[in-house]
């Protein structure tokens, strides 16, 4: 048997979470993705199952001002990113999923990213 991937068993933690974390119309879920060179965020209402705002340091905006989008401070501008488009759909509260990822470094730095920027979670 092959050994477990460190992505599986994140993918893993990610679906256990999932089971008591979902995001409504009222208070949407604010989803998060990391890679080795880019971080990624989408803000979720899994009730009608839409994305209501998205933001990723591949955004052609952000892309210009970031250079590299694997550091803590790309996610703390994309964190802002999320926040000033959610603001502007009229989102102000959110549910944090830091999808299967631990809190810490980059996740950490786009929910401080997105709190600085007006979210509330």
């Amino acid at each position: 048997m092959a050994k477990e991937s460190r992505n599986d068993r994140r993918v893993k933690r990610h679906e256990r979470v999932r089971k008591n974390l979902s995001g409504t119309p009222e208070k949407p879920r604010l989803c998060v993705f990391r890679s080795n060179k880019n971080i990624s965020c989408q803000i979720i209402d899994d009730v009608n199952m839409v994305t209501l705002a998205s933001a990723s340091s591949l955004d052609k905006d952000l892309k210009a001002e970031i250079g590299y989008g694997g550091n803590k401070e790309a996610a703390k501008k994309v964190g802002e990113a999320i926040a000033k488009r959610a603001l502007a759909k009229g989102i102000e509260v959110v549910t944090f999923d830091r999808g299967g990822f631990l809190y810490h470094g980059r996740v950490k730095e786009l929910a401080d990213g997105a709190r600085e920027g007006g979210l509330k979670f």
